[in-house]
């Protein structure tokens, strides 16, 4: 599994989660919500240091993160976080 932070998406965490150099935020999966890729779990996310992650990136010294006991939603796909100028929001995109 392969985690991308673009550019943009970075700058939104920063400006609406007002995260910085040495902060961690983590993807795991919550029930309820929708999903392309797991019926009715969702993607959540919270700022908390990490245990066992399966997969991490470092951007501007932001640590993203998944960790192993959430590795089964992702179903071999990988996490792209993209920012959706229109909406003012990230999106996630699995591929």
């Amino acid at each position: 599994m392969e985690l991308t932070i673009t550019k943009p998406a970075l700058e939104w965490y920063k400006q609406e989660m007002d995260v910085a150099n040495g902060d961690f935020i983590r993807f795991f999966a919550r029930y309820g919500g929708e999903s392309t890729i797991q019926q009715g779990f969702s993607l959540g996310m919270s700022l908390e240091l990490p245990n066992e992650p399966c997969v991490k990136v470092v951007t501007d010294g932001i640590t993203f993160f998944v960790e192993k006991e959430d590795e089964w939603y992702f179903n071999d796909h990988n996490l792209t976080v993209v920012y959706n100028k229109a909406n003012n929001e990230i999106e996630f995109q699995y591929n």
